[in-house]
């Protein structure tokens, strides 16, 4: 967050003809944080609550926000994701030719580490992924054939970098990847990682215009569209949605929320191209963008409504999906002081993807406030506590 965070809210506090007081009532923020912004003694707080104030002041949240990133990695999980990051940086090996991997080798080995990738078995994936990485660059150096393999080995690694929020090394990896990409459909499946990995740093205007971009370049024309230019069209549409919405920017993202959903129909169901689970899309991913949009727009009573009429269970447990999904619902029955049903959403999350809600700080977050409200706390919110590594 910006250090003059609290000086332009006042600015554009004072312009709007508006007291502390007012804009604590037409946002829903404490007019104790608004005074402690305003008077430098909080320097940030959450995107979330700066998009609140932002609607209230009728601005983009980037006139309030220079940048905001969720909190990076901890020490411990960049220590044990070292290896990679040393594989990510390291040169190709050219000593031993007679060892050297072959297409078909690194082919198979990246084809059978997918499944952990999509699964998020991050254990199995910190011990497979630096040999394969070293590999894949071993084999582009002596065989030109290696190149997409090493982009999509890149793509799948700066995707996992950044749901570990190890945001650097994402960079470099997709980076990397897009420079390696052979079509346009890779560079874009590709660009629409990158785009996740901006939105996670709060880079909102680069997200909007990236996604904008890559989203004109690459729309194909309904009628002879194929499924995988369909799904690549459509993701980053809903990436350009999901950065205006938190732009404060409601008209562009329902314009491009409609476009994706268009995308969708023309799908007809959802669709993984390639069987590439980073781009399966369709009516019920669109659905539960939607979802994430209202949520993102504080209203847990539309998300309640919406998700009623998603078949969420149908998916298999994904952070690309499901997974997300279902935080939101838990965040919209924790506002709803729905807390028992929050808590069975958590335990439905942990019983699929045990690896992957620790490293979610928006987990963290609905969880604190549930347990911020209740006077005992049950066995499972003590057990989730531990388990996303609440503070006490």
């Amino acid at each position: 967050m910006s250090a003059n965070f609290g000086e332009r809210l006042r600015e554009i506090r004072k312009r709007r003809g508006l007291s502390q007081r007012e804009l604590s009532q037409n946002s829903g923020v404490s007019l104790s944080l608004i005074r402690k912004l305003e008077q430098g003694e909080r320097e940030d707080t959450r995107l979330e609550t700066a998009r609140q104030l932002a609607s209230a002041l009728k601005v983009p949240t980037t006139r309030l926000v220079a940048e905001h990133a969720e909190e990076p990695a901890d020490a411990a999980t960049v220590e044990r994701w070292a290896p990679v990051h040393a594989a990510l940086a390291a040169p190709a090996q050219r000593d031993d030719l007679e060892e050297a991997p072959t297409v078909t080798g690194v082919r198979d080995t990246l084809q059978a580490a997918v499944p952990l990738f999509a699964h998020d078995r991050f254990a199995e994936l910190a011990t497979a992924l630096p040999s394969l990485l070293r590999d894949a660059e071993t084999l582009t150096a002596i065989d030109p054939r290696g190149r997409p393999l090493r982009a999509r080995l890149l793509e799948l690694t700066g995707w996992l970098m950044t749901q570990t929020r190890q945001f650097d090394a994402a960079e470099m990896a997709l980076a990397r990847a897009l420079d390696d990409a052979t079509d346009r459909i890779q560079g874009a499946s590709t660009v629409n990682t990158q785009c996740w990995l901006l939105l996670r740093r709060g880079k909102l205007a680069d997200a909007r215009e990236l996604a904008a971009q890559w989203a004109d370049d690459v729309e194909p024309r309904m009628s002879r569209a194929t499924p995988a230019e369909l799904s690549t069209w459509g993701w980053l549409l809903l990436r350009l949605s999901a950065a205006a919405v938190r732009d404060n920017r409601p008209g562009e993202a329902e314009d491009a929320l409609r476009l994706a959903h268009s995308a969708a129909v023309a799908l007809g169901r959802e669709c993984t191209p390639e069987g590439d689970f980073l781009r399966t899309f369709g009516p019920i991913t669109v659905a539960l963008k939607r979802t994430e949009n209202a949520m993102v727009a504080g209203q847990p009573d539309k998300v309640l409504t919406l998700a009623s009429h998603i078949p969420a269970d149908s998916l298999k447990p994904s952070s690309n999906n499901r997974n997300r999904h279902l935080l939101d619902v838990a965040n919209a029955h924790t506002q709803q002081r729905q807390y028992a049903e929050a808590v069975d959403i958590f335990n439905k999350i942990r019983a699929g993807s045990p690896q992957w809600l620790p490293n979610q700080r928006y987990a963290r977050d609905i969880l604190a406030s549930i347990v911020g409200k209740r006077r005992t706390l049950t066995p499972d919110m003590r057990a989730l506590a531990d388990l996303v590594t609440l503070p006490v």
